[in-house]
């Protein structure tokens, strides 16, 4: 990053280190405390294509950067301030995405799902029901979510996810219950379409 005036040299330097660790040991706590609720996020190889959609500066993908896995950081086209500079920097991958949009997935799909503030950006911009839908088909079977919100805003997700038949539930922020900001965890389920014959007393002809 270039220096800002008034700001050169080694004074530059010097804060942009500490300015890396505090994100870094920030998102490093975020990650353990996702670790003990969601304990497949512990376990290595479970997930190996993650998505953060808004990735803010990439502390997300930097505390999972020992993991055997990769993250794609992206930057929605609405966010008050463009990181995807940062990111690069930070040597991650990223992209701009508009999330009231589909996103080109080619050529694979996601193990999991990060969404950090992403249902208030677009509050008043698009569908919550659309966002969904799109992560809904961007997501593999099995695979997870963690969304983080304010509270008034996970319990509308929340009773979307109940019908799009994802097995969810909403915890407190890791640092105090009394934070508005709560963190929901989802899985998608596997399931099929049932057979329309099937215990109907329906004889089938071949």
């Amino acid at each position: 990053m270039q220096s800002l005036r008034g700001l050169a040299g080694e004074a530059w330097r010097e804060s942009q280190r500490k300015f890396s660790s505090k994100i870094q040991s920030c998102g490093k706590r975020r990650v353990a405390y996702y670790k003990k609720i969601d304990y497949q996020l512990a376990q290595t190889g479970r997930y190996r294509n993650l998505l953060d959609m808004n990735a803010h500066l990439g502390g997300f993908a930097a505390a999972l950067v020992d993991d055997p896995l990769w993250v794609m950081n992206a930057v929605p086209v609405q966010a008050k301030t463009n990181t995807l500079g940062v990111i690069f920097e930070r040597g991650l991958i990223g992209t701009y995405q508009n999330w009231c949009e589909a996103m080109s997935t080619y050529p694979r799909t996601y193990d999991f799902i990060h969404a950090d503030s992403v249902f208030s950006l677009y509050k008043d911009r698009c569908d919550t029901e659309d966002i969904l839908l799109e992560m809904d088909r961007i997501l593999r079977p099995e695979g997870s979510v963690i969304i983080r919100d304010d509270v008034d805003v996970l319990l509308k997700v929340k009773s979307i996810v109940d019908v799009m038949q994802w097995d969810g539930r909403i915890v407190d922020h890791e640092s105090s219950p009394h934070e508005r900001e709560k963190i929901l965890f989802a899985t998608k389920m596997y399931w099929t379409a049932p057979n329309p014959h099937q215990n109907q007393g329906v004889e089938v002809v071949s």
